[in-house]
């Protein structure tokens, strides 16, 4: 694991609550079908706190969405820092703790293979009749540390401040406020230890009026299911891999009052058809584990990225810098942007423009036209490290598609694609390695591609 590449500080002693709206009533989450209100989480909170170990550090592995939610303020509440692996692959986890001596795993169920020390979370009650004071955290505490997916190389590291989460949710809950009413209720498709689900399903309970579910469902049956177990308005936060999913298979949804995407780009045509499926503005984030959210657009309507308030963005020859209210230093990211009133155009990312024999394109444009094919249900072309016996490093692509064989698909992709670009070698598979998010590991890619050379 590589170390920490930004970790926001500050030299204010300012605490700020764990609940920013911390009336009895209100619903934090909804679990087994019922309501968990304030008084009870809090309960759950501070009950969990009392027993966890003293550690300067835990690995967060729930997977039930409330019990994630109890594990990680509770730590919060026991002055530790919640650490957020790639992945909940065992090896990814052991890695994490490697880089954090002292650490434990914390999760809500009885065994997790061979990680260790770890810890299973106390019975959750969600009842209580008691009333507990709203814990305050130090603004500059170490809240979590999110770990990048991998998708461009290692896993890196990035420390996010109990303040630092309060400015990025301020900006979520601003932009989400454009297009509903408080209180909502959010339903999410990604798991809470990615950032985008930690922004979208833990932390807008905590610092708006919203109620998150506890499921993570995958199918479109069970998303239906879940999200009927909502009052309105609803939120879906998915991916464009699930909302593509979710497209095709026709399933009928309850009336939802918006749908977010994040963690990959979002086709406009598969926008303006999830809008029309579902009845409901399809909005579309902008940000990293770096950074957290900063920008949005609904991209069924918008080219133009609106930056959240305070937010900047410099564009140079290498991507660009953003500063924003959640970062203590400017970060750097490998995209392109190009200036727009109140926000910006996105161009591709530095490492995705391609440059080969005189003639440019964007991976992502690619990607792009090679997932509209008819037929192909998954895919990807990505540049592999290897080079062939010229010294080349040309492009492959891995392809799901169960109905046509990789010469048509290569026919298909010649119609749109310049030939300089055409991937080669082209494989067919069963399936491609996606991660929780949607997103592919290159490493996994490239032992695929390896694999199917084979």
């Amino acid at each position: 694991m590589s170390a920490i590449t930004q970790r926001p500080d500050s030299s204010s002693s300012a605490t700020l609550p764990l609940l920013a709206d911390a009336a009895a009533r209100r619903v934090v989450a909804w679990r087994h079908g019922a309501p968990v209100r304030v008084d009870a989480f809090l309960a759950d909170v501070m009950s969990t706190a009392a027993r966890l170990p003293a550690a300067p550090a835990v690995v967060n592995l729930c997977v039930d969405r409330y019990a994630f939610l109890v594990a990680f303020c509770a730590a919060l509440v026991a002055g530790q820092t919640n650490l957020l692996p790639p992945s909940r692959a065992e090896q990814a986890v052991r890695d994490v703790m490697a880089a954090h001596p002292g650490c434990y795993a914390l999760g809500d169920q009885a065994d997790v293979g061979g990680i260790a020390p770890y810890l299973a979370l106390p019975s959750l009650t969600g009842t209580t009749a008691t009333t507990t004071a709203v814990p305050t955290i130090a603004a500059d505490h170490v809240a979590a540390i999110g770990y990048t997916s991998g998708s461009t190389g290692k896993p890196v590291a990035n420390a996010k401040t109990w303040g630092s989460f309060a400015a990025s949710s301020a900006g979520n809950l601003g932009m989400l406020r454009a297009h509903l009413d408080e209180p909502f209720h959010v339903l999410a498709t990604v798991p809470p230890q990615h950032m985008y689900g930690m922004e979208l399903s833990v932390l807008l309970p905590l610092f708006g009026h919203a109620g998150v579910h506890a499921g993570r469902p995958l199918l479109p049956a069970d998303v239906a299911r879940e999200l009927a177990e909502l009052p309105a308005p609803r939120v879906l936060a998915t991916t464009p891999v699930h909302l593509r999913a979710l497209v095709k298979s026709g399933q009928a949804m309850p009336p939802l009052a918006a749908l977010v995407s994040a963690t990959a780009p979002l086709p406009r045509e598969l926008a303006r058809a999830a809008e029309d499926a579902f009845g409901a503005p399809m909005l579309e984030m902008f940000g990293s584990t770096e950074t957290c959210v900063f920008a949005s657009r609904r991209t069924a309507r918008e080219d133009v990225w609106a930056t959240y308030p305070g937010v900047h963005v410099e564009p140079h020859a290498r991507g660009t810098t953003v500063m924003a209210p959640q970062l203590a230093a400017p970060v750097e990211l490998a995209d392109i942007f190009e200036p727009a009133p109140g926000g910006f155009y996105l161009r591709g990312r530095g490492r995705d423009m391609l440059d080969m024999a005189g003639k440019r394109a964007s991976l992502a444009d690619l990607n792009q036209r090679l997932l509209a094919i008819d037929g192909v249900v998954d895919g990807v072309i990505f540049q592999p490290d290897a080079v062939d016996a010229l010294g080349v490093q040309r492009l492959a692509a891995l392809v799901v598609a169960p109905d046509l064989d990789a010469a048509a698909i290569r026919a298909a992709l010649a119609r749109v694609v310049d030939p300089v670009f055409l991937p080669r070698p082209l494989h067919k598979v069963n399936a491609l390695p996606r991660n929780a998010t949607g997103k592919l590991p290159r490493q996994a890619l490239q032992d695929l591609l390896q694999r199917g050379a084979g």
